[in-house]
């Protein structure tokens, strides 16, 4: 059985909009005689009158009315099929997968995603939690398309690093406690504090940091995102030392104080990608995002 025409389909509804064969043939740039071919054409293959043809006007039959009123939806789906077959043709439609270490903002991300969602709805963006070591590695693989690492990171020739962003840290600590302007390691040290998981690179920025002054205390307690981390301080557990970004809304926070460190602590990021030449455009347009938060 032979298909729908949409080309028949569509002179069809011009008719119907038109009211002539004339104006129809007009508007589709086609000449009369393959209008009416056109209509003698669909009427065969939907065994029915669908025109009558007047001496100034064309009406449609009940069947045509039908017709007309369901193709107008077949051809609004094919445009939008033709649309979104070019869209994916131009990188502008697709899946974008992206490694996040512990390190990133909960309230940056959102940012992005919805800026990213502005500029272009049709990426379609999948979030994982990976470390910034298992990023490089998935991005050699080809598992992930793009990752947020912390910085630096051991050179890999298929992976193209970006300096990112270059936050503050600081130590999120409970209202009850009298803590001092300046949190330095050595009085941070002698308080139960919380930290990242040891497998995260933060966690090595952090013990860098007492490190630096001699020290090396163990931490109260261990966990992989910021959140956890800020519940602790703000249920008067522990400290936390966490980037900037994650915990400005708490900074005029009767529950917990928001403390600059002494010696400064900065968090150095990273937006790594596999160094390709047929890298696709949905990816170039998550990264354009990504830069816009730099």
């Amino acid at each position: 059985m032979r298909n729908l025409n949409l080309d028949q389909l569509q002179t069809l509804v011009a008719i119907a909009d038109l009211g002539t064969f004339a104006a129809a043939a007009q508007a589709l740039h086609l000449a009369p005689p393959t209008v009416s071919l056109h209509i003698k054409e669909l009427e065969t293959r939907m065994e029915a009158a669908l025109v009558v043809r007047g001496r100034r006007h064309a009406e449609m039959t009940p069947a045509g009315e039908v017709l007309v009123q369901e193709g107008r939806k077949l051809l609004a789906a094919s445009d939008d099929l033709i649309e979104l077959v070019q869209r994916r043709a131009a990188g502008r439609e697709g899946l974008v997968r992206i490694g996040v270490s512990a390190g990133v903002s909960t309230r940056l991300l959102p940012w992005m995603l919805a800026a990213l969602s502005k500029k272009n709805p049709g990426i379609e963006v999948k979030l994982e939690a990976v470390g910034s070591a298992d990023s490089m590695r998935r991005l050699k693989a080809g598992t992930l398309d793009v990752g947020i690492v912390a910085s630096p990171q051991p050179h890999v020739p298929e992976i193209q690093l970006t300096p990112w962003r270059n936050d503050h840290m600081v130590a999120l600590l409970p209202a009850t406690w009298n803590a001092p302007e300046l949190v330095t390691p050595e009085w941070l040290a002698t308080r139960r504090w919380a930290s990242f998981a040891p497998a995260t690179q933060m966690h090595g920025l952090i013990a860098s940091w007492f490190g630096q002054a001699g020290l090396n205390p163990r931490p109260f307690l261990s966990l992989s995102y910021p959140g956890a981390l800020k519940s602790l301080a703000l249920a008067s557990q522990s400290a936390a030392i966490l980037p900037l970004e994650e915990v400005e809304e708490l900074q005029d926070s009767p529950e917990v104080h928001v403390r600059r460190l002494h010696p400064d602590l900065m968090r150095p990021m990273a937006v790594a990608h596999r160094r390709s030449s047929a890298r696709s455009l949905t990816i170039d347009y998550v990264l354009e995002v990504l830069a816009d938060f730099s």
